[in-house]
């Protein structure tokens, strides 16, 4: 990562410096929130910094500086979604909205770890954020995760700040509305996965099929100009599983997002991360990310390493 470097050496351009450092992380965890993907987090935290710098070189001219920089990310967010949406709609890239699976977290699944998962974002909620409008997002994001209130955030959506809370609320039922399945334990979870590794390593598709539950989803996310894959029903995601598990016998259990998940890694090589989401005790669904440079981009090496941002 590379550092921000003051403009000058005087105290107010040090300083500064060092104040936007304090924030890197808040921004960070807003950011990924808002934009689903690590990498382009990154970006947008960065290109806060530049604005600020031109914004204020003396670090006098913004006097809340946690509110501005909250805004100025919003606004960047805002313009990325907006290039990403178009994007999507180009007809060249069937299908991308069906196997694109956002950006998560890592971590090694080690119990003392476990306290951090409050502030990870699962999977399922980054899905739902997906299908929102861009504003909506946003409004969704900063003001019922961040606690950023209206008025600040309707200059950045552009609307008044009764339009700005309908925008929230619309989204807001949305994510309550979707089907999001509710919480497995994480000592269920890991249970399972244990179970799963056990299976495929053997070929057991009997064992395998007993954890799926029946309308499970497999979405395998390999990148562009890759031959993505949607599956649907425990007979088909078990014959999957199956197959994949023996030809890749090094996998371990991790966190991904907010759960259990499994990460991929033969010759000591990432090459997939599976997020599992669980519905009373059995999977429900999987998402595979299996794209070489999204991984790289994630961070994503072998032994894994806490990392990810976190809400400060």
């Amino acid at each position: 990562m590379t550092q921000p470097q003051p403009p000058s050496q005087s105290p107010s351009a040090v300083e500064l410096a060092a104040r936007f450092e304090a924030e890197r992380g808040r921004l960070r965890s807003v950011a990924y929130r808002v934009l689903g993907s690590l990498s382009e987090a990154e970006d947008a935290v960065q290109e806060s910094w530049l604005r600020l710098q031109r914004a204020a070189p003396d670090g006098d001219a913004v006097r809340n500086l946690s509110g501005w920089l909250t805004t100025v990310v919003g606004r960047i967010c805002l313009d990325m979604l907006r290039t990403r949406a178009s994007r999507r709609e180009d007809p060249l890239d069937p299908g991308t909205a069906d196997t694109h699976v956002p950006d998560v977290v890592v971590r090694p699944a080690d119990p003392g770890l476990e306290a951090e998962l409050a502030d990870s974002v699962g999977l399922a909620l980054l899905v739902v954020l997906d299908t929102l409008a861009p504003a909506e997002r946003l409004a969704f994001v900063l003001h019922d995760m961040f606690a950023v209130p209206f008025e600040e955030l309707a200059p950045v959506v552009e609307r008044t700040p009764a339009a700005t809370r309908q925008l929230a609320s619309r989204a807001r039922r949305r994510v309550q509305g979707a089907t999001v399945p509710p919480a497995t334990d994480l000592a269920r979870q890991r249970e399972v996965v244990d179970a799963w590794l056990a299976a495929t390593r053997a070929g057991d598709f009997e064992a395998l099929l007993a954890l799926l539950d029946p309308d499970v989803l497999l979405r395998v996310d390999a990148g562009p100009g890759t031959a993505s894959k949607l599956v649907r029903g425990a007979l088909e995601v078990a014959g999957q599983a199956t197959y994949f598990g023996q030809l890749v016998q090094t996998a371990y259990a991790a966190y991904v997002g907010d759960g259990v998940g499994i990460v991929q890694v033969p010759r000591g090589q990432v090459v997939s991360v599976l997020a599992l989401t669980f519905r009373d005790g059995r999977v429900i669904g999987v998402d595979i990310i299996a794209d070489p440079p999204r991984l790289a981009a994630m961070g994503v090496t072998w032994p894994l390493e806490p990392r990810g941002p976190r809400a400060e």
